[in-house]
This record gives structure tokens, C-alpha cells and sequence, in this order.
């Protein structure tokens, strides 16, 4: 048996300050496999946001980086990393605004959770598809997918978690925490 290998203070309390958070009932958080090649050190978390019926609406996965030496492009030595993708009404991904709101929905939860950060990148890309001839399912699909990365200020990256919870939240659809959202009550063939 090997012995365990020591982790660099700052990466170590970083996983710690992730590890820290318990997210809203209908998001699943699970430890996974973080890619090796992008820096020394690494770890990474899935996410599967469920609707009340446990149905998935929206997923993703954050991933970790730490580099000791730093990288000028992260202008630090941590870097969060982020896929987000959840399906969609037609007419809301084809929404021509929808790219803007998207990049908002992360910009505002990292303010929103007082998650100090610099050199934020990404892309929000939305994707509407028809299906054709043998392929089963409604005439018409749409999705949105986030994808974004930034430097943590600090090693305590609770907040990022929380924020990231925001992030797939929004993206899912779900209302801000209590808040029940509310149900077409009228009876059935009413207009």
C-alpha cells in the first residue's frame, strides 16, 4: 500500500470549503473523477437537478483545478471550472436573449453569494432540434449549455458551491428557495 500523498494547504482547504456545502433538496451532489491533465491537482463534482416528480431537469459538473506555480490565464493558482446543461421550452431556447441571461444567471450568483472572483470566461450556447423520420419524441427540442470558468479569491470555496447550486438552480428552472411555484389549478378543457 502506498503511502497517502500530502496535499498542497491551499488545495486541501479549498476541497474542504466544497465538501462544506449541503445544496437545496432537489440538487444531487456526487464526488466524480476529475480530469488529470489540465493541472497537479484536481477535483471535480456532479450535479443532477430533480423535479418533484424526480424527474432530471438540468446537470453538471464543477471541477476544481490547483496549480502551486499558477498560470497567468487564472491569474492565481485555483481555478473553477463549469458545465451546465438543462433542457428547455422551444420558444425559451430560441429566445435571442437567452445567451445574455444565461452568462447572468452565474455573474449573479457569485455576487449574490459573496463569492469573490477574477477572470471569468465562458460561453452559453442554446440549441433547438427537430426530429425527423424514425426518430421517436416531440416534434421539437431545445436545450441551454454553460460553459464557464474563474479564479476564486481565497481558498474557501464554500461560497463558489453555493453559488454554482444558484447556477444550476436558475438554469433548471427551479424557484428561489421557498418559494412554491404555482400550478395551472384551471379545470381540464378550460380556456
Amino acid at each position: 500500500m502506498a503511502p497517502p500523498i500530502a496535499l498542497p494547504e491551499t488545495f486541501a482547504r479549498a476541497v474542504a470549503g466544497l465538501r462544506s456545502v449541503t445544496p437545496r433538496a432537489e440538487i444531487v451532489l456526487e464526488e466524480v473523477g476529475a480530469p488529470q491533465r489540465l493541472a497537479p491537482y484536481a477535483f471535480a463534482l456532479s450535479a443532477t437537478v430533480l423535479r418533484d416528480d424526480d424527474d432530471e431537469v438540468a446537470d453538471g459538473r464543477l471541477i476544481l483545478l490547483h496549480d502551486p506555480a499558477g498560470h497567468d490565464a487564472w491569474q492565481g493558482t485555483l481555478r473553477l471550472v463549469t458545465y451546465v446543461t438543462a433542457d428547455l421550452e422551444v420558444d425559451l431556447a430560441a429566445d435571442p436573449l437567452l445567451p445574455g441571461v444565461g452568462w447572468t444567471w452565474l455573474t449573479d450568483a457569485l455576487e449574490v453569494h459573496r463569492a469573490d472572483y477574477r477572470a471569468a470566461g465562458g460561453t452559453v450556447t442554446q440549441t433547438v432540434s427537430t426530429r425527423f423520420g424514425d426518430l421517436a419524441g416531440p416534434p421539437a427540442a431545445g436545450d441551454v449549455e454553460i460553459r464557464a470558468s474563474w479564479t476564486p479569491l481565497g481558498d474557501d470555496l464554500g461560497a463558489h458551491l453555493s453559488a454554482w447550486c444558484a447556477l444550476l438552480a436558475s438554469t433548471a428552472g427551479l424557484p428561489p428557495p421557498g418559494v412554491t411555484a404555482l400550478t395551472d389549478r384551471r379545470p381540464a378543457g378550460a380556456a
